[in-house]
């Protein structure tokens, strides 16, 4: 089994360093692809098409693969998943690691973050850096998403409530400490990988 590790957005470092490296100890292939130029408008846009580009670069097509979104990169899962339909590339599942869930329509990343916080809480705090206009900009649609199971990795106790609407929606929920995070996503994609 592929899992394509996306990777949180404007080029922020991953909360789980040695994931990728643990993976293959659990059976799992772990895809790492370099996705950049999202400081530029539209952000979201050029994050989608980078990483599926990559995502056909590094994987088969026929390869059972599973996306898999951390922070930023969370609301543009469903916008991946529906370019990689497109290049007819069969996803088995999603999972969202410390991240916003995608949400129908063209929110915004502060939209999203009023609607599923209740403190407003972002995961990723505004930087100096942040691009003009990258929170404010609609995100790219994705109709019929998800068109595969959905599981969720939690192991930033801060956004615990967003753990809790994924469980809402019928996903599989994982809480695990980041030194754990690997074993608790190999089972995760195992048990969804069961569902498809």
């Amino acid at each position: 089994m592929i899992a394509v590790l996306l990777p949180p957005t404007l080029g922020l470092p991953t909360r789980l360093p040695g994931l990728a490296d643990r993976l293959p100890e659990h059976g799992l292939t772990p895809v790492s692809p370099e996705v950049g130029g999202d400081e530029h408008p539209p952000h979201a846009a050029r994050y989608v098409a980078r990483a599926s580009l990559e995502v056909n670069r590094l994987v088969a097509p026929d390869a059972p693969t599973a996306l898999v979104a951390e922070g930023g990169a969370g609301p543009l899962l469903g916008a991946v998943g529906a370019a990689q339909r497109s290049a007819h590339r069969p996803v088995f599942g999603y999972v969202l690691v410390d991240a916003f869930l995608p949400q129908p329509g063209s929110p915004t990343r502060v939209d999203i973050a009023k609607s599923q916080s209740p403190e407003n809480a972002d995961p990723e705090a505004v930087s100096a850096d942040e691009p003009p206009g990258y929170r404010t900009e609609p995100l790219p649609m994705a109709a019929d998403w998800p068109d595969a199971p959905c599981g969720y990795l939690l192991t930033d106790p801060g956004l615990g409530h967003v753990a809790r609407l994924a469980g809402l929606r019928g996903w599989s929920v994982r809480e695990a400490a980041p030194e754990e995070a690997s074993e608790a996503l190999a089972e995760l994609l195992v048990e969804l990988r069961g569902m498809a």
